[in-house]
């Protein structure tokens, strides 16, 4: 069963086409990556896919989420879908946190507004949420966005984007922000909570080979269109649109590099 269903989506500004006839399928349960350079149409896809385009943009085509066509609906039907049925995990937590509201409250209003959870119910369902994103410490819920370090406030994002049981999580970035010792930490939790729950994931980056790690099926955009879809090993091993090519071809460079022994080791140096 499909989840979401977009076809010829188009988003414009004016005369300018950001996102030109993309169209894509994530089904229940399972993981899409949407891949592409800087301004290529992946994170305005994102955006329209759950409504939250900005006045200045038009948007065309179809986009199914859950059944509900999401182009042209006004915003008081789409607010009940954004929490349930698609979590959303920016890429900067610290400007999608309130930085005015302590965490603990952040996370508990999903909760409230879409399970109906009050009292003892919610702070319980609180802790757990912060315990699911290894942030078991009570006095997390009482902190500020500005009072954590930046794995923690994405962790934080990630409870927040996940308190109402989405069956989609739309993760737009989630990593770019952080270093990579958390990045590897902070893309185990997501891999581990997206199993666990058994939700359908799409997964937007510029890196293949976080993509590649994080879902089962690639979309690859450039200029605002999808030019190659197809699972993670066609995509990797026979990409058919040259700029698949070359995205392939850097990503293994890349690798190699950082495989390869430092400039001037000595052969001792280099196999220790």
């Amino acid at each position: 069963m499909s989840l979401l269903d977009v076809s010829g989506l188009t988003v414009s500004a004016g005369r300018l086409v950001l996102v030109d006839d993309v169209s894509f399928m994530i089904s229940a349960g399972e993981r899409v990556g949407v891949i592409g350079e800087s301004g290529s149409g992946k994170s305005v896809t994102s955006l329209a896919v759950t409504g939250l385009l900005a006045e200045a943009l038009s948007a065309s085509g179809s986009v199914l989420l859950h059944d509900t066509q999401v182009i042209g609906a006004p915003d008081r039907e789409l607010r009940p879908l954004r929490g349930p049925v698609a979590g959303i995990l920016f890429q900067e937590p610290l400007t999608a946190l309130d930085p005015l509201m302590r965490v603990g409250r952040q996370i508990a209003e999903p909760m409230r507004r879409h399970l109906g959870l009050r009292g003892t119910a919610l702070q319980d369902a609180v802790r757990a949420a912060l315990v699911d994103v290894s942030l078991p410490d009570p006095r997390f819920a009482g902190a500020f966005p500005h009072e954590l370090s930046g794995g923690q406030r994405q962790r934080v994002a990630t409870a927040v984007a996940l308190a109402a049981r989405p069956r989609l999580l739309i993760a737009d970035e989630p990593t770019t922000a952080l270093d990579v010792t958390v990045q590897d930490e902070i893309l185990t939790l997501l891999d581990r909570l997206v199993s666990e729950r058994d939700m359908a994931l799409m997964f937007i980056s510029h890196d293949l080979a976080v993509v590649s790690r994080m879902t089962d099926r690639i979309v690859v955009m450039r200029s605002g269109r999808a030019i190659e879809q197809g699972t993670v090993g066609q995509i990797v091993g026979e990409p058919h649109d040259p700029y698949t090519a070359a995205l392939v071809a850097s990503a293994r460079a890349l690798d190699s590099a950082l495989d390869a022994p430092a400039s001037g080791a000595s052969d001792g140096e280099a196999s220790r």
